[in-house]
């Protein structure tokens, strides 16, 4: 079983010619409204790949988020909202509160680009919170994956893993600039999945130098990643030294449509690889999946039938 720990949002998405400036009034071309949240979108990606193995090979999903009182209607959405293959039996609820976490997105069609507002009442998940939900799910759960939210109070829920299910292996992703403690994550995990911002923001100039430099100071992990936009991805194993690299995915007349989530879909790209075919590719095929699913995504809209990557992966 994989879990995933991290924020749950319902977003809205407008799509605009270009980034307004302050104090102007702009009309926007269209509007999404979908549930989001870097956990969900991962667990979106990956119930759909899941999907196509077998029930010996299968991998249950899990997401333990915090959601406002269990009968708001944000909440039944989002319940509503993910398949019948992700179980979210163990998320925590905020009774009293009926606003859920939400993010409103302003998307220029002019760059591609995006910027975010985020709007989240909703306290925190606490140690003793999480502890009580491992607990349920006990040595079911093989992996855990964690967002990198309150990198503090996370790294204490990975400290009681290691100590209580030593066996589990844990992912994490390092991806918001200037947010303290990340560093400290990093080293405690199995797997960790750097952005290319965060990477910049530490003075690194490519994934690879970001990689080997992290791989000094990384003594747990098997296995680092870093996405870098239009140059890639790249992937080190820091005990052999093994280093990949893949280009961005392209084909003929690729275009970005929405870019929103492809970070997301690259560690579900991952994560499946490591989970659900570990033995049957290798450190390269592996990366180039999870590049070749993460293009699909900023090609289209959403994150509807990205499992169609299977289908022409050899």
């Amino acid at each position: 079983m994989l879990v995933a720990v991290g924020a749950c949002y319902l977003d809205t998405i407008l799509t605009t010619p270009y980034y307004p400036g302050e104090d102007e009034k702009l009309r926007a071309t269209n509007v999404t409204r979908r549930r989001g949240g870097n956990c969900p979108n991962t667990l979106e990606v990956l119930q759909q790949l899941t999907f196509h193995e077998s029930t010996e090979r299968g991998l249950p999903l899990t997401l333990i988020t915090i959601l406002p009182a269990k009968s708001s209607m944000a909440t039944q959405k989002i319940r509503s909202s993910f398949g019948s293959r992700v179980n979210l039996d163990h998320c925590i609820y905020r009774e009293g509160l009926e606003e859920p976490a939400s993010c409103y997105i302003i998307k220029s069609q002019s760059t591609g680009s995006r910027t975010i507002v985020n709007y989240n009442n909703l306290l925190e998940i606490t140690l003793e919170e999480f502890t009580g939900a491992a607990e349920k799910l006990g040595s079911e759960a093989t992996w855990f994956h964690f967002e990198g939210r309150t990198p503090e109070m996370t790294l204490q829920f990975i400290l009681y893993l290691r100590k209580q299910f030593p066996a589990i292996q844990v992912s994490v992703e390092i991806e918001k600039p200037g947010r303290p403690g990340l560093q400290e994550l990093a080293e405690e995990a199995d797997v960790v999945f750097y952005s290319k911002t965060w990477a910049q923001d530490l003075g690194y100039h490519t994934a690879e130098e970001c990689l080997r430099e992290q791989s000094k100071r990384i003594h747990n992990a098997s296995l680092l990643c870093c996405t870098w936009g239009q140059d890639g991805a790249s992937a080190l194993q820091p005990r052999t030294g093994d280093f990949e690299h893949v280009a961005a995915y392209t084909t003929e007349n690729f275009k970005v449509v929405d870019p929103i989530g492809a970070g997301d879909t690259f560690i579900a790209g991952m994560l499946y690889a490591l989970n659900c075919k570990e033995k049957d590719w290798d450190l390269s095929k592996k990366l180039a999946f999870a590049n070749r699913i993460a293009g699909l995504k900023v090609s289209q809209e959403g994150f509807a039938s990205l499992d169609r990557a299977l289908a022409s992966f050899v």
